[in-house]
Parts: C-alpha cells; sequence; structure tokens
C-alpha cells in the first residue's frame, strides 16, 4: 500500500495498564476493540517501559532515552531542555502534534524565572505539543465542562467519590459504587470527545495526534455499568507472601515501600479485589473509546492511512507483594501493552511478538515510519523490522528498567534506608533466565525466572550462584557503558573538519 505524503499518527497512552491485562492474551478483561486492533497489526507481549511513575517513563517513551540518559527520575525531577523528542522531530516534516491529555513534564528551570508557574507542578506539556486539550491529574477542562452542563462539581476531585446508597453496595468494597456522573460523562469519554471534534476539523490535512487516557489510573472508580462489569470474587487472586512482615524481609527497599503511604496495599481481600474489579471495569471503559475512535477512521477513510500505537506509561502492582502503585523491580509496574497498526504492513496482521521490547523503541518505530532518523539522543531501536516480518539480527535478549526513589522534598529513603540522594535508585536487567536488581546504594537482588516465576526467592547470597550474580552484573554494566550520552561521541574533529559516523 502507499500512503499520502504526510500520514496520520495517532499515539494512545492509557495509564497504569498492565501488560497481561488484555483479552487476546487470555485474560478475563474484556477487551474486544483491543483485541481486534492486535488481529488487525503486531502485539508486542514482551514489552516493558523503562522507568516509573508517569513523568520518568512518559520522559522515556517520547524521548527514546533511557532514565540514566534523560535523568528525569522521579515525577518533579525537571527535564532538560536541551533534549529533543517525538513532536519536535515530527514537526520537522510540517506536523502540529497535538495533545490531548498530559505528559508530565517537569520544566527545566533553567530556563525559567523562579517565580514561574510552570515550576510548580510537574504536570507541565513536553516542548513541541500543541496542548489542544490538557488533562493533567486535576482535570480542569473536564470539571470545567461538567459546570457547564449543570453538575456541582465538589473541591480536591470530589467528582470522583462513589455515590452513598448505592444499590448492592453492602458487603462490597468501597470503590463497587459509581459516581454521580454517568458513562457519557466520564472524564474518558470527554477526552476522546474532544478529539474526534479535534479531528473532524482536520478535513483531509495529515495530523498527529498524542491522546493520553488517564484511565485505568486510580481512582478506581467506574461509571455504570462499568462498576459492575467484573465479581471482585472472580478476579485473580494476589501475588504475595502471607504477610507484609513476610513479604519485607526479602529486601530493606521492599519492607520500607511496601509501608509507606500510597504504595501499601490494604489488607482487607475484600477491598483489593474491589479494587481489581474496578480497575478491570475502567479497561473496558477505555477500550469501548478506542472502538469509538476506530470507527471514526473508517468513516472518516483515514483508517488506512493513519498509524496507530497503543501503550502505557506503566503497570500497576494492585496488591502483589503488599504494594500498590508503580515503583521498584516487580514485572508487575513495569510490562505494559504494546499494540502497533501500521496499515502498510500486511505481514503483521494477527502477529504476537516474544522479543523483549521497551518503551524507548516507540519514538525511533514511528520516525522510521514517517521516513525520518532517530536522534543520536534516542536508546531505543525501530520496531518496523518486526512488523515487515523480519526480526532484526542482534535484537536485544534483556529488558531494562530503572526506577529513582529519592525524594528531594522528604529525605525518606535517607532517613530510613542510609542513603544518599545519589544512591536511591535501583536498575534492573531480566531475560528469560534470571532477573538482577542492582541498587546503587543497598544489596542486590538474583531471581531465577522459571523457578520462581513470583520472585519471591531472592539467591544473590548462595555460594554456588555467584557466577550468574557476577554475569548479570557484567551484563548490566555493558549494556549501561554502551548506551550511556552520545551527543557528542560519534563526532570527530581534524584535518579535512568534522567527521560523523553512527
Amino acid at each position: 500500500m502507499t500512503l499520502p505524503h504526510r500520514p496520520n499518527v495517532l499515539l494512545i497512552t492509557a495509564d497504569q495498564w498492565r501488560g497481561e491485562c488484555l483479552g487476546v492474551l487470555g485474560h478475563m478483561v474484556r477487551t474486544p476493540n483491543l483485541d481486534a486492533l492486535a488481529a488487525d497489526g503486531a502485539l508486542f507481549a514482551r514489552h516493558y517501559a523503562n522507568a516509573a511513575p508517569c513523568g520518568p517513563s512518559r520522559a522515556c517513551l517520547l524521548t527514546g532515552m533511557y532514565l540514566m540518559n534523560h535523568r528525569s527520575g522521579t515525577n518533579g525531577t525537571p527535564l532538560d531542555a536541551r533534549f529533543t523528542n517525538i513532536a519536535l522531530e515530527a514537526r520537522k516534516l510540517g506536523y502540529a502534534p497535538g495533545l490531548f491529555g498530559y505528559t508530565d513534564t517537569s520544566a527545566d528551570p533553567r530556563e525559567l524565572a523562579l517565580t514561574d508557574p510552570a515550576l510548580e507542578t510537574y504536570e507541565g506539556i513536553m516542548r513541541g505539543f500543541d496542548p489542544v486539550c490538557h488533562l493533567p491529574g486535576h482535570e480542569g477542562n473536564w470539571l470545567k465542562w461538567l459546570r457547564s452542563i449543570g453538575y456541582d462539581v465538589p473541591p480536591d476531585l470530589g467528582i470522583y467519590f462513589p455515590v452513598d446508597g448505592y444499590p448492592g453496595a453492602e458487603g462490597k468494597g468501597p470503590s463497587y459504587p459509581p459516581p454521580v456522573y454517568p458513562a457519557e460523562h466520564s472524564d474518558t469519554a470527554f477526552l476522546t470527545n474532544e478529539l474526534l471534534t479535534h479531528l473532524d476539523e482536520q478535513g483531509d490535512r495529515p495530523w498527529f495526534a498524542h491522546l493520553s487516557w488517564l484511565r485505568p489510573h486510580p481512582p478506581w472508580v467506574a461509571p455504570e455499568p462499568y462498576n459492575t462489569l467484573y465479581d471482585a470474587d472472580a478476579v485473580p487472586g494476589f501475588i504475595r507472601r502471607d504477610s507484609r512482615e513476610e513479604e519485607g524481609r526479602q529486601h530493606p527497599w521492599l519492607a520500607f515501600q511496601a509501608g509507606r503511604a500510597g504504595y501499601r496495599a490494604p489488607g482487607s481481600e475484600l477491598v483489593m479485589r474491589q479494587f481489581k474489579a474496578t480497575y478491570y471495569g475502567l479497561m473496558t471503559e477505555v477500550d469501548h473509546h478506542l472502538g469509538r475512535i476506530v470507527a471514526w477512521l473508517k468513516a472518516s477513510g483515514q483508517w488506512e492511512r493513519t498509524l496507530i500505537v497503543f501503550t502505557s506509561d506503566h503497570g500497576e502492582q494492585m496488591g502483589d507483594h503488599w504494594l500498590l502503585g508503580k515503583s521498584g523491580y516487580f514485572d508487575q509496574s513495569f510490562h505494559i501493552p504494546l499494540i502497533i497498526r501500521d496499515p502498510r504492513a500486511e505481514a503483521a496482521r494477527g502477529m504476537i511478538v516474544r522479543h523483549y521490547t521497551e518503551a524507548v523503541d516507540v519514538m525511533p518505530t514511528i520516525l522510521a515510519w514517517l521516513g525520518l532518523d532517530s536522534p543520536m539522543q534516542c536508546d531505543g531501536a525501530s520496531l518496523m523490522p518486526f512488523l515487515a516480518g523480519r526480526p532484526p539480527a542482534g535484537w536485544r535478549d534483556a529488558v531494562h528498567w530503572e526506577y529513582d526513589f529519592r525524594d528531594i522534598r522528604g529525605a525518606a529513603p535517607e532517613t530510613e534506608l542510609g542513603l544518599t540522594v545519589e544512591t536511591s535508585n535501583l536498575a534492573v536487567l531480566a531475560d528469560e533466565h534470571f532477573k538482577y536488581v542492582h541498587f546503587a546504594g543497598l544489596p542486590p537482588l538474583l531471581f531465577d525466572r522459571a523457578a520462581d516465576p513470583h520472585e519471591f526467592h531472592d539467591i544473590s547470597a548462595e555460594p554456588a550462584l555467584a557466577p550468574v550474580a557476577a554475569r548479570y552484573a557484567r551484563k548490566m554494566l555493558s549494556w549501561r557503558m554502551a548506551l550511556m550520552d552520545r551527543t557528542l561521541s560519534h563526532w570527530h574533529l581534524g584535518d579535512g573538519g568534522p567527521v560523523f559516523r553512527r
């Protein structure tokens, strides 16, 4: 198929979506539209985020860089303004990339006055994106719209509070009742409407859109009928030890994290099962609105000239290992979905790729599809060979991620774990056989992925496995050395002028 000179690009993220939660992979969550997208494209089943939480992970996704290079390690750590990104690169072809949702980009304070309001939030907009409908955590545009149609919107996101006296809620977890608004007025519906209205206005002009849905990110409250779609008693159980204390004996960091507000999973099985059921309901709601977008693309004649990429920024612990949220070294926080539908890639229809892929691969893939070279800063590689049915030789045999848990304002890791700001971080290297976790200031971890798939048993201190731990430590060091900042390292100045070689 021959595409127009400037085809369309639709990059979609659904926040906090675990990688196994797709119907096409045999999971109980109902995702018929994502399943159909995968059947008409390629599903990357071993796809991983390179960082968490939102800001660091989205920096990896949108700059193509590992955290060790972009260094925006927490929500609130500035992203260096010298780096390019997918939006700035797309502008070189004449696109005006539109943002619907958020990028959670912390501005570089060196370029602003210290009194600039942009320095009071980590929810800034990545340079290069036009904020057609910016919808950060406070959801201002959505709440403004709700007020305009008659809602009395309470302060502090009280709009999300479950309604009182909901029929059937007795004996259920607190996330069972719906909010006051119906499904057609949800934040997911609103943002989808904004996108479709904007695309309608484009006519035949080529467009680049980044749709960033909040859901299934908390708060875990779903409008009808999604709040009752899944029976809490039927959802899968939890991967964890019998008690939080037993779990924490695995490693000082895990004991520390499992006791922190915001990361400590409730002890109630009833509460956690309902959280999970509601989480699944929000996924199905997102899937419904994806179906609306696909229907619009087909009806408008743009389906066959639009690249669609669906992914997430990170996963969700959802009670596994007694944790909530996204952090640390467990797969639940970093294994995420990736589906790519390339209208030209006939060989990719229904393909499930089981090679290891990472968030840093998305930007090089989109740029390659548009005919652009990846900037030297990009640590990932294009997935286009997979879409052509030709897996590239020498592809990575392991996956990597990093987690920076420094606390600039509160210093909790320093006071409770005896670390410094610069040693409050970890890096992970995992392949089919082992997972190696290196802490800058704490003991390492090693897990046997085949014998211990739930990662309950750290074997790093077993004498017989010392050579394995050493081998994986060397492999991690080699990975970091090969991919450290290459901004100018491929240039040479001398007689005859500068020479550049990739």
